[in-house]
């Protein structure tokens, strides 16, 4: 008796994006939530190539992505994900969302993928590229404000699309603002653990990542793909 066809069961995949500049404290809160609250098999961060909305990054590409793998490395669920920094070109998500989605196996179920973003990213996102076809792709999963319900920009409202909420405690941590402590002179080791991970702290320090003046770039900074 020949036996059925077992097809590969279907996933639930979440996209965190960005460039990671560095990747700190409330990145990885808003990856966890994302984990627990839609219940993912995966979480992928996606870090950015060449964003097309956002200035140049102060960090090459191969450092941002080493700090990522460091600050995920205790979480089986969380995956480097570098597609992005392996395609030429400025950085779309829609790009990056076909790519990923066009590797199932054609016998397989269906994936569930969610987009994790934030509340500012979801009010521009009509001005993201092929945005109609990104929303029918994926479902947005967007950190609310502590206290704030999460409303459809105007250009949304009368779309169809599938929305989660991941509920975020208030943060005032950013990016921006290590690079400028560490700029001025903060040693990476005071950041750690409340900003950063004790790894990533220890990754800027040894590099000397963004000091005044900043060190040279490495003149080979392509990842190699990883299977």
């Amino acid at each position: 008796m020949t036996e059925p066809v077992r097809r590969p069961a279907a996933r639930r995949i979440g996209l965190l994006g960005g460039s990671f500049d560095p990747v700190h404290r409330a990145h990885r809160a808003l990856a966890e939530v994302a984990l627990a609250q839609l219940g993912l098999d995966e979480l992928r961060w996606v870090v950015a190539g060449r964003p097309w909305q956002k200035p140049a990054q102060q960090a090459d590409a191969m450092h941002r992505a080493a700090m990522v793998g460091l600050a995920i490395a205790d979480e089986p669920r969380f995956v480097l994900e570098r597609c992005e920094l392996e395609r030429d070109g400025p950085s779309y998500t829609i790009d990056t969302v076909r790519s990923l989605q066009g590797g199932r196996p054609p016998e397989a179920l269906p994936d569930d993928w969610f987009l994790v973003l934030g509340q500012d990213q979801y009010a521009n996102f009509a001005t993201w590229r092929e945005w109609p076809e990104l929303l029918a792709r994926v479902t947005l999963a967007v950190a609310g404000r502590a206290g704030q319900p999460v409303e459809a920009p105007a250009a949304l409202a009368s779309v169809a699309h599938r929305v989660a909420t991941l509920p975020m405690p208030a943060s005032t941590l950013s990016s921006t603002d290590i690079r400028r402590r560490l700029r001025d002179g903060t040693s990476p080791d005071l950041l750690a653990p409340r900003m950063v991970e004790p790894a990533v702290a220890s990754y800027i320090a040894r590099l000397g990542l963004y000091r005044d003046p900043p060190i040279p770039e490495p003149r080979h900074s392509r990842i190699e793909p990883r299977n």
